[in-house]
């Protein structure tokens, strides 16, 4: 017992476990502030997919309105002005066109038609939703990443501190083997850090 707690006053461990802990320390900061930039620019993404689905959102809401209003005019003249009605007919969108074909001309405005009209801004949505989730999955690893840069910076200073005081001291053992015991917690804990990609 005491040859072991010898060991863990010596200079040769307690100088490796300030070498080790200062470059996982390093590390683990390192990679957080990776994840750091990496959350940040899928949460760019996710706005702009958003933004650009917001707008397209609208795009197909003036369009269908404009397909009400040209399929109005069109069925009211089909009988009575043939000129005008092909006017507005020509007007309809491939859409309206589309559903016309599959449905008739007593109700096109079905849930394809709905579908097929908001088939961009859903696409702007999905890809939003996706970047959103990926920015949440880098804002998760750099929290755990700041969780490891904790821990191993506690441990640096177990060791530093250890490291400056006497040989003989009882405190240099105690804070030498909570320096082992950082380092340990440490790593199990940089080994779960969620891998993304």
């Amino acid at each position: 017992m005491k040859k072991f707690l010898g060991f863990l006053g010596n200079e040769f461990l307690l100088g490796t476990l300030i070498a080790l802990l200062s470059v996982l320390t390093a590390l683990a900061s390192y990679q957080g502030a990776l994840a750091g930039g990496k959350q940040n620019d899928y949460e760019i993404e996710g706005m702009k997919s958003l933004n650009d689905g917001n707008a397209e959102y609208l795009t197909s809401n003036q369009e269908i309105t404009q397909d009400y209003s040209y399929y109005d005019t069109w069925y009211i003249n089909q009988e009575t002005n043939p000129d005008i009605a092909d006017y507005f007919q020509a007007e309809f969108s491939d859409e309206l066109l589309d559903a016309i074909e599959r449905s008739g001309s007593e109700n096109p405005f079905d849930e394809e038609y709905y579908n097929a009209k908001y088939q961009i801004p859903s696409e702007y949505f999905d890809e939003s939703d996706i970047n959103f989730e990926t920015a949440g999955d880098w804002n998760e690893r750099g929290d755990q990443l700041q969780l490891v840069l904790t821990i191993m910076a506690i441990g640096l200073a177990f060791a530093a501190w250890a490291s400056l005081m006497k040989e003989e001291s009882n405190l240099r053992v105690f804070f030498s083997l909570f320096a082992i015991i950082t380092l340990l917690i440490g790593l199990i804990t940089y080994l779960s850090v969620p891998v993304i990609g």
